[in-house]
């Protein structure tokens, strides 16, 4: 299972702490959240609201805003797969196969 979805929230966390350049005591303290649930967050091992993060943020003086993903990074993922794919397909052998016969579409009255 890819874990990578865990960390988000955490991750937007810690750059909402970065970007405004608070502590996580002085975000707690500006959120009325307990400094352990904060870290919690952040670390991965608990799983904020959207309210809550919202709450972070807006206690940062920032703005969570969700835009539609990038059809850019849709297409390059395609394109890595893809790439993939073929680089598996050459490392298969080549095995010819028999000629196929097919029966003829139209048969002609004798």
């Amino acid at each position: 299972m890819d874990h990578r979805n865990d960390r988000v929230a955490g991750e937007l966390i810690a750059n909402i702490r970065r970007e405004s350049g608070l502590s996580q005591t002085e975000l707690s303290r500006r959120t009325g959240m307990q400094r352990s649930v904060l870290s919690a967050y952040e670390h991965g091992r608990r799983q904020p609201s959207v309210a809550a993060l919202a709450r972070i943020a807006a206690a940062a003086g920032l703005q969570i805003q969700l835009s539609p993903a990038s059809d850019e990074a849709a297409v390059a993922q395609a394109g890595e797969i893809l790439a993939q794919v073929l680089d598996l397909a050459d490392l298969l052998p080549y095995r010819p196969h028999r000629e196929l016969a097919y029966p003829p579409l139209i048969r002609r009255a004798a």
